[in-house]
């Protein structure tokens, strides 16, 4: 790959254009509105001027609802030798390519559906980096049509930007990201919706649970209207299946206010089947580095808020020779402090521990 041109100058186009000139591809951006395309270029992610010739790959960064029509417009003008789209929904775009090329003499041999599994909350090409991508899976949605140069090419689009490819089927795919993606984030807005309204006094108890599960909730809407436009269907199959787990919870949490023992042992009964569902789906969920997920203790210290205080207690864990795997911060309500959790391996606790301490470190029980 030599040439590339992206066309979509928002934040997932704008990244993997990053990544492109990084590794000394040229890479020429275009988008609807050319001052965006204009701000890509002069982050280093290449040019907003025209190619001026066929180029080795075409990249379409543009909403699910328009990838059929942009993909379809770029093949009829030979933009390039091969087409790929970045699209969080495969199946549905795919199939309007088809009905889009059918009669013209044109086929999807040089098309290929691909998803990279990462992003933020904020869009647009100033949200964008060169990293974005990087240790996170890149779907991969070929078919026994797909060119074997179009392949290789949308390949090493995944190796430039350092990702994980993973070949997926383009329906089992979007059933896929409706689970993982799409529904969460439909729960997590429903959840932080009902904090627009709330007492000053609750929201002020927010803690880190809170945060977790309301934090892709400030994604942007118009974006997630693209998204959830595009694949609705097994969205709705899923929050059908939610709808009835609420409905059997708020049953069960209801007998809990019984007075008869035998429907409060009821209510008990279904909270908890729930709960230890919850416990089974949650083990899961791939650990570090997308392996099989490990157990770890968790060392929790008090830091105040003040610059430095991270950086002395990697150095001192790593004096203390325990390697830390995951770290989370919980800030303490109106005070400039916080609790700081280091999970380690659970051997390595009792150690962290002890150092720390001896380090003047005020680490809780």
């Amino acid at each position: 790959m030599r040439t590339a041109l992206v066309i979509g100058a928002g934040l997932i186009g704008t990244s993997a254009a990053l990544s492109l000139t990084s590794r000394g591809v040229t890479v020429h951006l275009d988008d609807h509105d050319p001052d965006r395309a204009r701000t890509a270029a002069s982050l280093g992610a290449g040019t907003d001027a025209a190619p001026e010739g066929p180029v080795d790959v075409v990249i379409v960064a543009v909403p699910p609802a328009h990838v059929a029509r942009t993909v379809a417009d770029a093949m009829t003008r030979g933009l390039g030798r091969a087409y790929l789209d970045v699209a969080s929904v495969k199946g549905g775009p795919r199939r309007e390519l088809e009905e889009l090329l059918r009669g013209t003499g044109q086929d999807l041999a040089a098309y290929l559906g691909t998803h990279p599994m990462s992003g933020k909350e904020k869009s647009g090409p100033l949200a964008a980096t060169g990293d974005l991508f990087e240790g996170r899976p890149w779907v991969l949605t070929p078919t026994r049509d797909t060119d074997t140069e179009a392949l290789n090419l949308a390949l090493e689009l995944v190796s430039f930007c350092r990702a994980v490819p993973i070949v997926m089927d383009a329906d089992a795919h979007d059933r896929a990201v409706a689970l993982v993606s799409h529904m969460p984030h439909l729960v997590s807005s429903m959840v932080a919706a009902r904090l627009e309204h709330a007492d000053e006094a609750a929201v002020r108890l927010c803690g880190g649970g809170i945060r977790d599960v309301t934090r892709i909730a400030a994604s942007d809407p118009r974006m997630w209207i693209d998204i959830l436009s595009a694949n609705p269907g097994p969205v709705a199959d899923l929050l059908a299946e939610l709808s009835a787990d609420l409905d059997e919870t708020v049953r069960a949490l209801r007998a809990l206010q019984s007075e008869d023992d035998t429907s409060r042992k009821d209510g008990a009964g279904g909270v908890e089947d729930l709960l230890r569902r919850g416990n089974a789906g949650q083990t899961r969920v791939p650990g570090k580095h997308g392996s099989a997920p490990r157990v770890y203790e968790s060392v929790v210290v008090l830091i105040t808020d003040q610059p430095g205080q991270l950086a002395r207690i990697f150095a001192d864990a790593e004096r203390a020779g325990v390697n830390i795997e995951d770290v989370r911060i919980e800030h303490a309500t109106g005070q400039q402090a916080g609790h700081v959790q280091l999970m380690v391996e659970p051997q390595g606790a009792s150690v962290l521990t002890q150092s720390l301490r001896e380090r003047g470190w005020a680490v809780r029980s």
